[in-house]
């Protein structure tokens, strides 16, 4: 240091030759990319966690949507849950108790002025459909990871809402044959039974065309509506599918562990802090 030259790290033969950087003011080094990802296209912290995002297979569902796929994916599941409602039917007959009732010459009459079975009869079914609803709207939810929103919705819908027709007239059948048999050769005050069947429920026909069903057939759909809706509301993720930890994915790709939440113990003989 000299009065020609007040800088200690310039030369003093080259006055005009700009000082050398000093250790402070060096500067950082940049991290690399990992292996796999090209130059420009990672930066530490929330641009690497958005490439990892859009890199993960779990997450390639906020591709554009293709409609066709998703029309055949809701009839898919439609047509899934109206053969799944055969055995619904079947489990309803065999649950259901059957009503005692007599023959006479204008046809049968209940053996009781007030029976209680045809009240079973829609109380079961009204409870299986409602279990029906629920499980089909679980395993939408848990099978249509990647179609969870209106389109799983629309799915379990109209799926409950054809299983329940199906699951009447399958259930209704069991035994039907029988007793038409009874009531058309037995003689007059012969008991026998009459198969389960709905009178809080049934299918109405829109111009002739379109079944429009009503009563206790639109309980599979709604407990399928409701359980849906209360899924996708308590969802902790905003688009519904599970997404990864962004923050988590930026430290590993930055090749930094992640920072644990709980501070570090304090070293042996270290003072402690002043309180108050």
């Amino acid at each position: 240091m000299s009065p020609d030259n007040p800088d200690p790290e310039r030369p003093v033969n080259e006055p005009d030759r700009p000082a050398p950087p000093r250790p402070s003011e060096a500067t950082p080094p940049t991290a690399e990319p990992p292996a796999g990802i090209p130059h420009g296209g990672f930066h530490p912290g929330e641009v690497g966690a958005s490439t990892a995002y859009q890199s993960s297979p779990e997450l390639s569902a906020d591709e554009p949507r293709r409609p066709l796929r998703a029309v055949a994916t809701v009839l898919g599941f439609v047509l899934a849950f109206a053969v799944l409602g055969a055995p619904l039917g079947w489990l309803w007959a065999a649950l259901a108790p059957d009503t005692p009732v007599l023959k006479t010459a204008e046809g049968a009459i209940y053996a009781e002025p007030q029976p209680e079975q045809p009240i079973a009869a829609d109380g079961w079914f009204s409870l299986l459909g409602l279990a029906f609803g629920v499980l089909a709207a679980l395993v939408v939810w848990y099978v249509l990871r990647r179609r969870r929103g209106p389109v799983g919705l629309l799915a379990v819908v109209l799926g409950a809402l054809a299983a329940a027709p199906v699951a009447w007239q399958v259930g209704r059948r069991v035994g039907l044959g029988t007793f038409d048999r009874l009531l058309a050769t037995a003689p007059d005050g012969q008991a026998f039974t009459k198969p389960a069947d709905l009178r809080a429920g049934g299918v109405d026909w829109l111009l002739g065309v379109l079944p429009v069903p009503h009563g206790n057939l639109l309980l599979p759909a709604f407990g399928a509506a409701i359980t849906y809706t209360l899924l996708a509301g308590w969802s902790r993720w905003p688009s519904l599918r599970p997404e990864p930890d962004l923050a988590a994915v930026s430290w590993a790709l930055a090749g930094t562990p992640a920072p644990t939440t709980a501070p570090e113990p304090p070293a042996p003989g270290a003072a402690e802090p002043p309180r108050g």
